[in-house]
């Protein structure tokens, strides 16, 4: 998900969706009027949305579209309300904008519909620009990403599995294998691109880039030593998809 800005980088508000309140109603006729889900909405912006934006309470670090806690944060210092940010939000997330008439959105429609959509908007709404950490139930909405147990080779072959919550990250930051021929493959089963990669020598050596329920594969030959591993798709290494590959 990627929301437009306007002017000065204030995000582009839809004037029918001023009334919209943050936690409870639905917006603008956007899938009915049970309360938003606050847990299901951070869920679904992890997974469909944090590869390209970042939101400290979320936890995501995607740079590719506009950091959401920046997007807001002066508009809400000038009195703009976390219902029309909702509103925005709910509206980018069906109606992308495009950079002109003949350019392509910046996301695909309907990356979230109904109340995946109600609720991702009720869930960034709620925390854009706020400091510290989720509580209560939403601290544990979403599992943290990279902290599993370190990856061992068997057999000549390492797992790697990208997180499948779509974070950008590997269910392992650290991996451990023998000197020598090795095969490392890491299964992505969310719907974000990404792949696993290995520099050797001054040069990287790439699995194909795969999502929903692909592997990945690389294979190499290692020297003693440490290694990194990482994702090659644009901006995720640098938001964190990386891990230290140990080899004796």
């Amino acid at each position: 998900m990627r929301i437009a800005l306007g002017r000065r980088g204030a995000p582009v508000a839809l004037a029918g969706c001023a009334s919209v309140l943050a936690l409870g109603v639905s917006a603008c006729g956007s899938g009915g009027e049970a309360p938003a889900d606050l847990v299901a909405g951070k869920q679904v912006f992890v997974e469909k949305c944090g590869a390209c934006h970042t939101l400290n309470r979320a936890g995501t670090k995607g740079t590719t579209g506009p950091n959401l806690d920046d997007a807001f944060r002066q508009a809400l210092a000038d009195g703009m309300n976390r219902a029309t940010v909702r509103g925005t939000v709910w509206d980018q997330v069906l109606h992308p904008a495009k950079l002109s008439t003949n350019s392509p959105a910046y996301m695909p429609p309907k990356l979230a519909e109904g109340r995946d959509a109600v609720n991702v908007a009720a869930y960034v709404a709620a925390v854009t620009g706020k400091s510290g950490q989720d509580t209560g139930v939403l601290a544990t909405a979403v599992k943290a990403a990279g902290g599993g147990q370190p990856a061992v080779a068997k057999a000549g072959v390492l797992q790697i599995d990208a997180d499948p919550n779509g974070q950008l990250a590997y269910v392992t930051d650290k991996a451990s294998a023998p000197a020598g021929a090795l095969e490392i493959r890491s299964k992505n089963a969310s719907q974000v691109d990404h792949d696993i990669a290995v520099d050797v020598d001054g040069q990287t050596q790439a699995g194909e880039v795969v999502k929903d329920g692909g592997t990945s594969v690389v294979k190499v030959d290692l020297k003693p030593g440490k290694y990194t591993f990482f994702c090659t798709v644009q901006g995720h290494k640098a938001a964190g998809m990386q891990g230290t590959l140990t080899v004796k």
